[in-house]
């Protein structure tokens, strides 16, 4: 039998050191760590998206991303034929958002993060991921959050703040913590729920996933 190739997406800013974790079975599964690359001046995440999608080279590719990586995938997927994509710790339109994203968006205000301060890995860390986990962990996220590049911060956070994505993808198959607090799950519809999992469950939660993930990937549609 052939294997199913398996294209993973971090979040923003993330390094592929975030699925160092996930173990697939490798008699079915074969892996594949996409990352992020500086934008083009300009560049819309439609066109972004064209261009990180040329890095798949496999046919009928399953996509897997993680927060703002589970933004891209869905870009992706026009550009491909994937047999499946997944999204963790994502969501899947902007009516999905927290309110603060909403109002972010309203008034411009995200225009004012001064993300050059992101070059203190504190701050990045901060922003990506709450100011409650920071202390006892900063040195595991310093390994993590490796894209500190102004342009790309800059740019990342303006697409998932203005993302114009409406209508769900129904096919779109979102796993999301329960605890998450990034994306609080009330905003969200349709998801596989992961009890105890926060927005990095994909560091701390990676014996669920791969219990379930190979399972997951493996479903047929109904």
């Amino acid at each position: 039998m052939s294997k199913i190739h398996v294209y993973f997406m971090p979040g923003m800013a993330a390094s592929p050191t975030i699925f160092e974790r996930i173990q697939l079975p490798e008699d079915q599964f074969e892996m594949h760590l996409l990352e992020w690359e500086i934008p083009n001046s300009g560049e819309s995440l439609t066109a972004y998206a064209q261009r990180i999608a040329e890095k798949v080279t496999h046919q009928n590719p399953i996509l897997i991303g993680v927060s703002f990586g589970g933004v891209l995938v869905q870009e992706m997927k026009p550009f491909l034929n994937p047999r499946k994509v997944i999204i963790i710790s994502s969501v899947k339109s902007n009516a999905e958002f927290p309110k603060r994203f909403k109002v972010a968006k309203a008034t411009k205000a995200y225009k004012l993060i001064p993300t050059a301060l992101f070059e203190n890995i504190e701050m990045l860390v901060k922003f990506s991921f709450g100011s409650s986990i920071v202390k006892q962990r900063l040195a595991l996220y310093e390994k993590f959050l490796a894209v500190r590049d102004k342009r790309y911060l800059d740019w990342a956070i303006e697409q998932i703040i203005n993302w114009d994505r409406t209508i769900v993808d129904e096919e779109i198959i979102h796993i999301h913590g329960d605890a998450d607090e990034v994306f609080p799950p009330k905003n969200l519809k349709n998801f596989i729920p992961v009890k105890g999992g926060t927005h990095i469950m994909i560091l701390s939660k990676y014996r669920w996933l791969n219990d379930n993930l190979p399972k997951i990937m493996l479903q047929e549609k109904v």
